[in-house]
């Protein structure tokens, strides 16, 4: 049996959750998600945990017990307690401002970047860090993390000077330049 699929979902006190067949709806303090899972996986709820079980021992099945149980996890935590991806930038004048809720960036590029958040999503720009950290919150993780793999895109980190955006923590391997003439 899966490890992960067999561990029931705990449901923390504001969090409500309603099931209708293959479609799970996932209601709390920080907002709603929906999703359709696979109709051969059986969800319910039981003494305020959600359990995900499987038919048969087939390849496909655990695959799915197991993933199903993690993306409902990953929603009851997100209405919960919301997820955030934190984004450091690297660089001579490259820094990060707010325009409103959008974020504008200023990488090196001959114009600034502007990013504007999709739905559910902020933006923040701590005041302390001069424009170097920018943190991307929201309720669905996957679209968090989509969200701070653009941003990082527009100018992953570089080996020889180390310049860029990363994510905060991330360890970029540094190359020697090249040798200079004897």
């Amino acid at each position: 049996m899966s490890r992960v699929g067999k561990q029931p979902v705990a449901l923390p006190d504001k969090v409500s959750v309603a099931i209708d067949r293959n479609t799970v709806t996932v209601k709390g303090p920080k907002g709603e998600m929906s999703q359709d899972f696979n109709p051969e996986l059986t969800i319910r709820q039981d003494n305020g945990a959600v359990i995900v079980e499987r038919p048969t021992d087939l390849r496909h099945h655990k695959a799915l017990h197991g993933l199903t149980r993690s993306l409902l996890s990953n929603m009851v935590i997100g209405v919960s307690e919301g997820f955030r991806k934190t984004l450091e930038i690297q660089g001579v004048g490259y820094q990060a401002s707010l325009q409103g809720k959008n974020l504008q960036l200023r990488l090196g590029h001959s114009h600034e970047v502007i990013i504007e958040p999709p739905a559910d999503i902020a933006f923040e720009v701590p005041k302390d860090s001069r424009g170097t950290i920018i943190h991307v919150d929201g309720i669905d993780k996957q679209v968090v993390g989509q969200v701070a793999a653009d941003i990082r895109g527009w100018r992953p980190p570089e080996p020889y000077k180390g310049k860029g955006v990363r994510y905060l923590g991330e360890y970029v391997r540094r190359k020697a330049g090249k040798a200079g003439k004897r």
